[in-house]
């Protein structure tokens, strides 16, 4: 039997109250999609509940730190310019605890379950109208679930692509260095905006609605839950 994991690492523009100094003057910024990824959180939220698992999210803006990034890369230019003690705080309060808990929800649920399932949530301002599924290198149960998910997606009337073998992210490659790929599954699902900020070229609750019983039916279809 499989479990499920959802993540949104990009689910917010909040600033802490002790860093709103920082982004003064540039509160449009944040709140653009340069400062977080809109519609993710309720997409990663309509997920947790129908797979009946706890969400994990991120808590503050990416322009003050980044869940999916390393070293300098994680700093936007608002953050690079704090002291390196206040990057180190930040890094080691939101980040390393928000990756310690992805590894242990993986570990602990690997003891009681086959598989995981990891479902990493966005949305993104480009690819209008599109759905994209993504699997990373020395995956190739994550591969096979995205490629039927894809077709089915299609089938349904989406414009649904899969990108295969792609470059991870630090955390996705993290994740998948610390558990083996024929257990841990692991899938980024990124949404054009579009669907949430405009309603095209569907409404949002028809797309999650799909996008939901989709899944489910691939997984069934896969045998990958008992």
């Amino acid at each position: 039997m499989t479990s499920f994991l959802i993540s949104c690492e990009n689910a917010t523009c909040a600033v802490p109250e002790a860093h709103r100094e920082l982004f003064r003057g540039s509160e449009d910024v944040v709140e653009s999609t340069e400062g977080w990824e809109p519609g993710a959180l309720n997409l990663a939220q309509a997920f947790a509940m129908k797979y009946r698992t706890p969400l994990v999210h991120a808590d503050v803006t990416r322009l003050l730190i980044d869940f999916e990034k390393d070293g300098d890369e994680r700093w936007s230019r608002f953050s690079q310019k704090l002291p390196e003690t206040t990057r180190t705080k930040l890094a080691d309060r939101h980040v390393r605890q928000y990756r310690l808990l992805l590894n242990n929800r993986i570990g602990d649920d690997l003891k009681r379950h086959a598989q995981v399932l990891h479902l990493l949530v966005h949305t993104e301002a480009t690819n209008d109208g599109r759905v994209t599924l993504t699997t990373f290198p020395g995956a190739a149960l994550a591969e096979e679930l995205a490629t039927a998910w894809c077709i089915n997606l299609t089938g349904r009337g989406i414009d649904a692509r899969h990108h295969a073998k792609s470059e991870p992210s630090a955390l996705a490659a993290e994740l998948a260095a610390a558990f083996t790929p024929e257990r841990y599954v692991q899938i980024r699902l990124s949404v054009s905006q579009g669907f949430f900020l405009e309603g095209r070229p569907m409404r949002w609750e028809t797309l999650k609605k799909i996008l939901l019983e989709s899944l489910a039916a691939v997984v069934a279809g896969m045998e990958v839950v008992g």
